[in-house]
């Protein structure tokens, strides 16, 4: 077996706000839109390597068994790698058009590389960053 991980899924306070985010500030390509009926829609964007999924976040608790009340920070964050400085710059601004917080400005940073934080719709963390010796296949 080969750990990797497939599926990040996201939930969210509202399905079709936070598609259009994800969409149109992000710039995350979406084949089939959000999908599914009633109480069972989801919404999949296929990134290279892994697919994000949107899920109403009260509707994720319930699937995991457990209870949405936290709040605040969520103790982790996601990261999306670009090819330059340029492209950090312009998705924090696509994505702040879109609704998102700046929570740390682009800068250069102490380890060589050039990245901003956002938060999301639903106070999701994204770094967005640009790093001169990138990881493998990003």
């Amino acid at each position: 077996m080969k750990p990797k991980i497939t599926v990040i899924t996201l939930g969210v306070n509202d399905l079709r706000k936070s598609f259009a985010f994800y969409k149109e500030g992000m710039g995350f390509p979406s084949k089939d839109g959000i999908q599914g009926d009633g109480d069972l829609q989801i919404a999949f964007f296929q990134l290279e390597g892994t697919w994000l999924s949107l899920f109403e976040k009260e509707k994720l608790a319930k699937d995991g068994n457990t209870k949405n009340d936290g709040t605040g920070f969520p103790g982790f964050s996601l990261g999306h790698m670009v090819k330059t400085p340029q492209e950090v710059d312009q998705i924090i601004a696509q994505a702040v058009t879109a609704g998102a917080t700046v929570s740390d400005p682009p800068h250069r940073r102490d380890w060589g590389g050039y990245s901003g934080y956002i938060k999301d719709l639903d106070g999701y963390y994204w770094e967005i960053a640009f790093m001169d010796n990138p990881f493998p296949n990003v």
